[in-house]
């Protein structure tokens, strides 16, 4: 069948909110915005500043911080956007960069997340090769074929959109484009689309958080042979780690592992891992560990030192 695609942009709804709760939307997701972009700025700098960046899970944690302010990016000026604008229109093309950046930027932190819990379990189980296994060009390689399997998954993702044949009804029920909800939009059968959806994302994720569980059950048996110190530090990175885990998988997964015309709760779903995930990330792995809040008050009180020496 010869592709047809008469649609020129598309309409989000958006979401489901009453007109006098616009403005109170519009200033939470402001300061939520706000809050992301401080909080894994300082991270970064932190890292950036500090003996941690020659650490591979700060290393790995800087690069995630990164991510997390790019995909916030994609999502929460145009969810700002269109709570103020009367028309929420977004061209086809938009529409594509979007669904690209997105699958693009979220596949990267999934990799990494699993780099993060790879590292863990090599400091815990295998300390005496850490150094080996984890040096600097191994995660240098790491991050770069993060990047690479992002690629590859967003592309793909967006080829299955692009050749699908929209030509009738444009409105988008959600507050991004994302491929279940523009699947419901198109005039062909999409029954082996849906399919691909569930294989191509769905599987993915939850393939992946099966193997970050595991990777955190063999950790926590290793760690009955460490000292009860060792213990405890050991718990309090991995418990950061797991608590992002959750947030960003769960929801991923109970929205791509469901088929598109399932699709009554994936606003709903995505906002975890559009933004409540991304502001919380930032407080999770400063206030839950004591070697990140040490290296950020030596970082920071130095900054002030320098700069009011300057004023002087």
């Amino acid at each position: 069948m010869e592709n047809q695609n008469n649609v020129t942009e598309f309409v989000l709804l958006g979401l489901s909110i009453n007109q006098e709760l616009k403005i109170v939307c519009i200033i939470i997701f402001l300061f939520c915005y706000f809050a992301i972009f401080l909080g894994n700025f300082i991270i970064i700098i932190t890292i950036t500043f500090s003996h941690l960046n020659q650490q591979p899970m700060y290393y790995f944690l800087c690069h995630l911080s990164m991510m997390d302010l790019a995909y916030t990016s994609t999502v929460f000026p145009r969810l700002i956007r269109d709570l103020i604008a009367k028309e929420k229109t977004i061209s086809f093309n938009c529409c594509m960069t979007q669904l690209f950046a997105g699958h693009f930027l979220a596949a990267v932190e999934t990799c990494i997340l699993v780099f993060m819990a790879f590292d863990r379990y090599v400091a815990i189980c295998k300390p005496l090769y850490y150094m080996m296994i984890m040096n600097r060009q191994r995660c240098n390689t790491m991050v770069l074929m993060s990047w690479v399997v992002a690629f590859l998954h967003a592309i793909v993702q967006m080829f299955m959109v692009v050749r699908l044949p929209f030509c009738g009804p444009n409105q988008i029920d959600h507050y991004i484009c994302d491929f279940k909800p523009l699947l419901n939009l198109v005039c062909a059968d999409t029954h082996i689309a849906g399919i691909l959806v569930i294989a191509n994302s769905g599987m993915i994720v939850l393939t992946t958080f099966l193997v970050l569980v595991a990777s955190y059950i063999v950790i926590l048996y290793s760690l009955r042979n460490h000292s009860s110190e060792g213990r405890r530090k050991a718990l309090s990175t991995c418990g950061s780690h797991v608590t992002v885990v959750v947030l960003f998988f769960v929801p991923c997964i109970s929205t791509y592992i469901r088929p598109p015309s399932a699709s009554k709760n994936d606003k709903e779903f995505s906002m975890f891992y559009t933004v409540v995930g991304p502001v919380l990330n930032p407080l999770i792995y400063t206030l839950r560990n004591s070697e990140m809040k040490n290296a950020m008050q030596k970082v920071w009180s130095k900054n002030i030192i320098f700069d009011k020496k300057d004023g002087f």
